[in-house]
């Protein structure tokens, strides 16, 4: 599957879309009460413990505004941090500061609530053997930095996109007319590429073993059926439950024997870690 990277030259026209959005023709607040030519120190803190991701696009926020602004992440992306800590500094024009703060915090607290969620996913199924999966259920237009924020918890990544793996679902199945002429209308595509089935009985999981496919997708099911198909399949395929995961579940599902676990709350559910701000003048920073 592709890797779950925003190429730096699409990262910086997403923050300078996301600045023009928020900034439009001026700061009016800011640019009536801040001397043009004012400097100082900003720190971003986190106010909740989590795990921080983003912080390229949080510093693009400010260096797009003043280039010559000094910016520091603080802590590593990836690992869990106490509420309190400080994760990133900013020197520069205080304009440029104060203006690119919503937007710098905006991707900060939305891709870290995402990293910190997955974390918390991945740390529930602790010795079950199963892998936490991302979803296509993200944003449009942030997906590679949210499944890269996924990938920063400690979670895995789904298929990117329609391109680089092969899932035939319900529809799928029914245009084809049946499992086995999608299986091989779909081997005949792409052949190298992961092929999994959505499957929702003991008839469809038969079904789908004797096509080939890699890997079984268990909709929807319950903890007595995900066991009953783990004991099914013996093996023959990877097994992958998906479905209304919560934290409260996951541990249990994860606990059947599958190998995977899709969660698509951790793109389209994760709440934002809560961050602040707070700016000091020059003169008056450490």
């Amino acid at each position: 599957m592709a890797s779950a990277t925003l190429p730096h030259g699409e990262l910086i026209e997403l923050v300078r879309r996301s600045l023009d959005e928020d900034i439009g023709t001026g700061d009016l607040t800011s640019e009536a009460t801040v001397p043009a030519d004012a400097r100082a120190r900003a720190v971003i803190r986190q106010k909740q413990a989590g795990v921080i991701y983003g912080l390229d696009s949080a510093a693009l926020a400010f260096t797009l505004l003043d280039p010559e602004a000094e910016v520091q992440g603080l802590v590593a992306e990836g690992g869990w941090n106490d509420a309190g800590t400080e994760v990133l500094s900013a020197q520069g024009l205080a304009l440029a500061l104060l203006a690119g703060e919503r937007t710098a915090i905006n991707f900060l607290a939305h891709l870290s609530g995402i990293a910190t969620l997955a974390a918390r996913c991945v740390r529930e199924v602790e010795g079950t053997g199963a892998t936490i999966l991302d979803t296509r259920k993200t944003t449009p237009g942030l997906r590679l930095l949210e499944k890269a924020a996924v990938a920063a918890g400690g979670a895995g990544n789904h298929r990117i996109g329609l391109f680089d793996a092969l899932l035939l679902k319900e529809n799928h199945i029914a245009a084809a007319g049946g499992i086995a002429p999608a299986v091989r209308a779909a081997r005949a595509r792409a052949p190298a590429l992961l092929l999994e089935i959505e499957v929702r009985d003991p008839e469809e999981i038969a079904e789908a073993l004797d096509a080939g496919a890699d890997r079984l997708l268990l909709d929807n099911m319950s903890i007595e059926q995900l066991r009953a198909a783990v004991r099914q399949v013996g093996g023959r395929a990877g097994l992958e439950a998906s479905g209304g995961v919560t934290l409260e579940t996951l541990r249990a599902v994860a606990g059947t024997g599958v190998q995977f676990v899709s969660v698509g709350a951790l793109t389209h559910s994760a709440p934002a870690l809560d961050l602040s701000m707070i700016l000091q003048p020059l003169s008056e920073a450490r």
